[in-house]
């Protein structure tokens, strides 16, 4: 054989050598993979808890304007739209829509509430009461 010929064959990879690559990537996605997306559930809870925070201070900004929290019936939405009986409204109070949480979900507010003046939570990835990790509830109290 010629060099010419040795340097031709040697050019692609072999069947099983691929194979041990592929075997490679996988291993390392399932390692990596759960790692990553863990972080993507914790980011969506210091995102809630964000918006939380945020919501919190635009209900205490329309206190100091009008006199008192919006009542259940008027909800998170008395801070972008005036209601009709709050003359001393001076909103938005938000500079942008009303947020939803993180998972698609509208965030619950009552006041008077059960913790305090007012009760302001996300019901968590799933959308239901109580729940662990992504599932729990976030509150404001």
């Amino acid at each position: 054989m010629t060099a010419h010929t040795t340097l031709h064959r040697r050019r692609g990879f072999t069947l099983l050598e691929l194979l041990v690559v592929m075997v490679i990537i996988g291993l390392l996605a399932g390692y990596v993979g759960p790692k990553f997306f863990a972080q993507i559930g914790k980011s969506e809870v210091k995102a809630a808890r964000a918006q939380i925070d945020g919501l919190q201070k635009a209900l205490d900004q329309y206190r100091l304007d009008v006199g008192h929290y919006p009542s259940t019936e008027q909800g998170l939405g008395a801070l972008v739209t005036r209601p009709s009986d709050e003359p001393r409204w001076a909103g938005p109070y938000l500079a942008k829509a009303l947020p939803r949480d993180p998972w698609g979900h509208d965030y619950q507010y009552r006041a008077p509430g059960e913790h305090g003046e007012y009760d302001l939570l996300s019901l968590g990835r799933d959308g239901r009461p109580g729940g662990e990790g992504e599932d729990a509830d976030l509150t404001s109290w």
